[in-house]
């Protein structure tokens, strides 16, 4: 009779032959993950804090300047920041450090149609292949030189995230928005005065063309109506100064939101360009 062949062992039971190897190895020659790699572990762990509560005791105590000024700049900066200007518009918003790469990315994949793939779709593939590697690959051989392509992808992928986290960090943003362009064709167009002027750049900056319309520029949402000549209604610089500070209070049920964070000159430079506008030609 001819012999029948021996079956095949699954995956499941050479996981488990490996796993009976591996603890034999380890009661021959090797050392078991408790205790030792565990206290090996806890050591490592108490240098890591002892190092950030010594930075922290550090910072907080190099940047207390005369009569404890918190603002006051140490070794590693100072403990709170100066007061931040609600009303700013020349404010660029940036990541932390360890965020410059993504940051980088979602530069380059700036279009509209690809800004999914900056955002959601590289990191995505990049963690679903980190989370299958394991399984992926199952070799026991762990030698840099017998793993030519793991160590390709390996330093690839390093090389790749510190050259966009140089990228993002050093990148330059552009403070003017693209409405700002239109500023000098609105001078021309509705001859405003001199003293107009700064409140045609304010208001190119300072989100107004997000509802408002103004010559052709911006968009019109939620109903705002467009601006090119709001002066010819003569409301007069301090009505619009109470609208822009408080828009429902002139204008009640007003779906405008109050820019009274501005502040009073910046809002008198933004009533002069709207009372200087007259529609033009």
């Amino acid at each position: 009779m001819a012999a029948i062949p021996k079956e095949k062992p699954s995956r499941t039971d050479e996981s488990r032959a490996e796993f009976a190897r591996y603890k034999e190895d380890v009661k021959a020659r090797g050392k078991p993950f408790y205790p030792y790699a565990m206290f090996h572990d806890t050591i490592m762990s108490m240098v890591v804090v002892t190092v950030i509560v010594a930075l922290a005791a550090i910072w907080k105590w190099s940047s207390w300047g005369p009569g404890h000024d918190p603002t006051h700049k140490g070794l590693l900066g100072p403990v709170v920041d100066p007061p931040a200007d609600p009303g700013t518009t020349s404010f660029v918003p940036r990541p932390d450090w360890y965020f410059y790469f993504l940051f980088y990315l979602l530069r380059i994949f700036k279009w509209p149609e690809s800004v999914f793939l900056g955002t959601v779709g590289v990191p995505t593939i990049a963690l679903m292949l980190l989370i299958g590697l394991p399984f992926l690959d199952r070799r026991r051989v762990r030698r840099p030189s017998a793993r030519p392509v793991a160590m390709v992808a390996a330093v690839l992928t390093i090389v790749s995230m510190a050259v966009l986290t140089w990228k993002g960090a050093t990148a330059k943003e552009a403070l003017a928005s693209e409405v700002k362009q239109d500023v000098p064709r609105w001078i021309a167009q509705n001859h405003l005065p001199k003293d107009a002027i700064p409140g045609a750049h304010l208001f190119a900056v300072a989100g107004c063309t997000a509802c408002h319309t103004y010559l052709g520029s911006g968009g019109s949402n939620l109903g705002a109506p467009d601006l090119s000549a709001i002066g010819t209604r003569g409301l007069g610089i301090p009505t619009q100064i109470k609208h822009l500070e408080n828009p429902s209070s002139v204008t009640p049920g007003s779906p405008m939101p109050p820019f009274a964070s501005l502040g009073v000159p910046r809002l008198t430079q933004l009533a002069k360009f709207l009372e200087a506008s007259k529609g033009g030609k």
